[in-house]
């Protein structure tokens, strides 16, 4: 697990500035404290740090061909490196290390573009091909790994994280309305879209193929996707069989490491499942980490150990207090942009405690994408029952108002909190999808936004972020649609980027075993109606663990990765929250009308309704506008 960076000149004779190359490197010193390395000629800078896993003695970057004339920096694992090498070798290619890193540089050589077919696990990579000239980046399937660029003038700018770019002088700064939106909505700001204009994510399962001569060669292709529109497995017990052996191959490949591994471990379903997979994959005691809270309601340690009690594993717990708070502004500076998922701090937490024992750990996330483990899916299913029976033309008019006028309940039983169930009712399934997870919905956001902000926004929607994802698809499945959905926008802007710099605060490297591809290409075809089933979700995966997993683990209610964020809000952070809502950082940016954003937080503090999930995200804004406007002065 490393950082990359560099610079790419489109003028030509223009030589790259050492000093703010390594300036730039040095700004991501955190991903990679065991080494450095650069190449820098010709108008072409490549930077790296490197975090040791795999050929501790060989593995430093830059790494080259056998002519010096392609040459990578690499952050990520290639898993099945060795396999790669060994068919390379028979093909000609001469090896000078055991890293997974030079099979990339013989595999270009070989296969150009289409390398990437060949590499099976995390990545992010720029490859230089000097007698091309042409430089090659490229980022994995799911999107484990970051990238980050921009064009400044007649340079192309990139990096790990967006932190590294902004070293650069001339990298873009100007914040985005659009992303602003996004952000409210989403609670992070969703591929290829970056805080700021002109500053992109490179979008998981894309590549950029960019000549040194031509500027217009920097766009964004596409090279693999999730099998959205691939028929299903009908046979439910041959399902079973086989899911447990790919997640088993996919936790095999992943227990290469010449460091210390270990595995997460918070008595879920997934990351129960990555545990016994590994400790029946190897000999030794599994290391397994788990953190727990002082408040009964947010704590998950006693499920976490009855599996290390199964399994005999070498388990060690840490309890986090409960106002354990004082993260909040180390997160916004550790995410580089706006960043409202609150388990960001007990994840900051594990990784924390983590390395202490271990250099790897594998995680159990993807399983709720995968297999339809989240409730909102369950929900909603439930509506769009009732979507199909009314006519479009006759739910649109009818439950939109009734959206409007049906006063929002939080404090009610579920089935009475309709306000946001009469609005998803009136709109189609996608949009309907979106409304019922926004951290601020459409009419919330519009009731708070000002005048000056809506004409910047110029009619501008985050609707749009699930219509171009949904873009020339047609889905028979609705559940499957969401889950495409949550793959491509939630997955890798929320869950992913949360466990990249997480981890990488602390050079600690997380392994995603449910996430294989080769897994995801298998699981995603098996039928919905087997991994939702009466209410249930993830029957199937649930159903194949039985003989893996004790009952409890498996069947009980979920409890997720959470904080007892109203009461934080309402209690020890209301002063922080208050200021930062007062701040001029936030206020000379005009996003909002003051007055409501007050009234949002007065129904807040009086109990009158749980606004939490919108003060937190609001909250989270206006510390990142405060860090800006520091690092601005400075």
């Amino acid at each position: 697990m490393c950082g990359i960076a560099g610079i790419l000149s489109f003028k030509p004779h223009k030589n790259i500035e050492q000093a703010l190359l390594e300036k730039m490197n040095n700004a991501q010193q955190h991903r990679g404290p065991n080494d450095q390395g650069y190449y820098n000629q010709c108008g072409v800078g490549l930077a790296h740090r490197r975090l040791s896993i795999i050929d501790l003695a060989g593995g430093h970057q830059p790494i080259f061909n056998e002519d010096d004339q392609v040459v990578v920096v690499f952050n990520g694992e290639i898993y099945n490196f060795q396999t790669i090498a060994e068919q390379l070798k028979t093909l000609g290619h001469t090896f000078k290390t055991h890293s997974d890193t030079e099979t990339i540089v013989h595999a270009w050589e070989e296969w150009g573009v289409d390398c990437l077919s060949h590499f099976n696990g995390m990545f992010a990579f720029a490859l230089w091909d000097n007698n091309k000239q042409e430089l090659f980046i490229a980022r994995d399937r799911i999107g484990e790994k970051p990238l980050h660029y921009a064009i400044t003038g007649d340079d192309l700018i990139f990096g790990s994280e967006l932190k590294v770019l902004k070293q650069h002088p001339n990298c873009p700064r100007e914040l985005d309305p659009e992303a602003i939106e996004d952000y409210l909505t989403l609670g992070y700001i969703p591929d290829p879209k970056c805080i700021y204009k002109n500053v992109y994510k490179l979008q998981a399962g894309h590549y950029l193929h960019i000549k040194k001569s031509d500027k217009t060669t920097v766009k964004q292709t596409q090279y693999w996707d999730l099998p959205w529109n691939e028929a299903s497995y009908p046979n439910e017990e041959t399902s079973n069989e086989e899911l447990i052996k790919k997640l088993k191959d996919a936790v095999n490949l992943r227990l290469v490491s010449e460091v210390p591994l270990g595995a997460f471990l918070s008595g879920g379903v997934d990351s129960s499942a990555v545990v016994a997979m590994m400790s029946q994959l190897q000999q030794k005691p599994v290391n397994t980490c788990a953190i727990g809270f002082d408040v009964p309601e947010f704590n998950e340690t006693d499920f976490a150990q009855l599996v290390a009690d199964r399994y005999k594993t070498e388990h060690r717990v840490e309890i986090v207090n409960h106002e354990d708070f004082d993260l909040i502004d180390k997160l916004t500076q550790i995410y580089d942009e706006p960043y409202a998922d609150s388990s960001a701090l007990p994840t900051y937490r594990v990784c924390e405690m983590a390395k202490k024992h271990v250099t790897v750990c594998l995680s159990g996330d993807g399983g709720d994408e995968i297999f339809a483990g989240y409730r909102r899916y369950k929900f909603h299913m439930q509506e769009e029952r009732a979507r199909n029976k009314i006519p479009f033309s006759i739910r649109k008019p009818l439950f939109s108002s009734l959206g409007k006028i049906y006063p929002k309940a939080d404090w009610a039983p579920q089935f009475l909190r309709a306000k946001t169930t009469f609005q998803s009712l009136g709109m189609s399934s996608a949009h309907a999808y979106l409304n019922s997870m926004s951290k601020l919905r459409q009419d919330e956001r519009q009731k708070l936004y000002s005048k000056s902000f809506k004409q910047k926004l110029n009619g501008y929607n985050s609707v749009k972020v699930f219509d171009q994802v949904l873009k020339g698809k047609t889905f028979k499945d609705p559940l499957k649609m969401i889950q495409y959905l949550d793959f491509k926008t939630w997955m890798t802007g929320d869950i992913l980027t949360k466990v990249d710099r997480a981890s990488m605060a602390h050079a600690l490297e997380v392994r995603v075993p449910m996430l294989d591809h080769t897994f995801i290409e298998w699981a995603f075809k098996v039928p919905s109606t087997q991994n939702l089933k009466q209410g249930e979700g993830k029957a199937s995966l649930k159903s194949a663990l039985e003989p893996h997993l004790p009952h409890d683990n498996l069947y009980r209610k979920k409890m997720g990765f959470s904080i007892p964020l109203a009461q934080w809000l309402r209690g020890p952070l209301k002063d922080k929250l208050e200021k930062v809502l007062q701040s001029s950082s936030l206020q000379n940016l005009d996003i909002f009308e003051q007055t409501q954003l007050e009234k949002l937080n007065q129904q807040h503090q009086s109990g009158q309704s749980d606004h939490s999930a919108s003060l937190w995200t609001i909250m989270m804004l206006g510390l990142f506008l405060q860090n800006e406007a520091t690092e601005n002065a400075a």
